[in-house]
């Protein structure tokens, strides 16, 4: 039971990772874009 609930728990930290990680990179590409169009306009 012990193994199973870690398993679990395990799973959802993964789960929570890759979509923190998704967000940071959402974020990144946004300010990217936002200094590649603050350079295009001047």
């Amino acid at each position: 039971m012990s193994a199973e609930t870690t398993d679990t728990v395990t799973e959802h930290r993964a789960q929570a990772v890759e979509g923190e990680r998704g967000a940071l990179v959402a974020v990144l590409v946004m300010v990217i874009l936002g200094v590649a169009g603050i350079f295009a306009v001047s």
